[in-house]
């Protein structure tokens, strides 16, 4: 697989769930309501103020891009996020979709692993009818990219977990913005990058 095709299959998956425009405005809702929340202690006003943001966003993708469903989606989850802790009245609520998303990516890339069938070889290896299975080497690496990305959802659920229950909504703020989002997610991409192309497995 050369570099070159690696990295276009890699943009244009990304490019499908929304780009980097899903990924800012996720991290945005989640620093905009914990903000929010300092200012004015109030869980409702917080969250209203983080869907106003969010909505705003959407509103300029969907009249610049016309890409629809990617801003429903990202409305839909801070919709969800809002409702449930305007509905509790806990903050830390707000934050739950973030804890279960987590705890279930981890679920589904630990599967992945245990089939064979590691997420991140069927991610890079799309179009090729996971001819890929058939190489034991490179199954072997993808599984241990695979492997990469499980370790981040563990760590994040491990983390946010006990914060939750603990009701410790700033900490648990911070961590679900950084383990839950774009940073972890961009350091396990980049460590995935750079150990398949050490190994040649970009060459192929």
């Amino acid at each position: 697989m050369k570099l070159a095709l690696l990295t276009e299959k890699s943009l244009s998956l990304f490019a499908a769930v929304g780009g980097w425009r899903t990924v800012a405005e996720g991290v945005a809702s989640r620093v905009v309501f914990l903000i929010a929340y300092l200012v004015t202690d109030q869980v409702s006003t917080a969250s209203l103020i983080a869907v106003g943001g969010v909505v705003v966003f959407a509103g300029i993708r969907a009249f610049t891009d016309r890409k629809y469903w990617q801003v429903a989606i990202g409305l839909v989850i801070v919709g969800a996020s809002a409702l449930l802790a305007g509905s509790t009245g806990r903050a830390v609520d707000f934050y739950l979709p973030a804890v279960l998303m987590q705890a279930a990516g981890g679920a589904v890339f630990l599967l992945s692993i245990a089939v064979r069938l590691p997420l991140i070889g069927v991610v890079l290896g799309r179009g090729e009818r996971l001819d890929w299975r058939r190489d034991p080497l490179r199954r072997r690496r993808y599984q241990l990219c695979t492997g990469i990305f499980l370790a981040k959802y563990v760590l994040a659920t491990a983390v946010l977990v006990p914060l939750y229950l603990a009701g410790l909504v700033t900490p648990l703020g911070i961590a679900a913005t950084l383990l839950g989002g774009a940073p972890a997610v961009g350091a396990c991409a980049y460590l995935c990058w750079r150990f398949l192309r050490a190994r040649g497995a970009l060459a192929r």
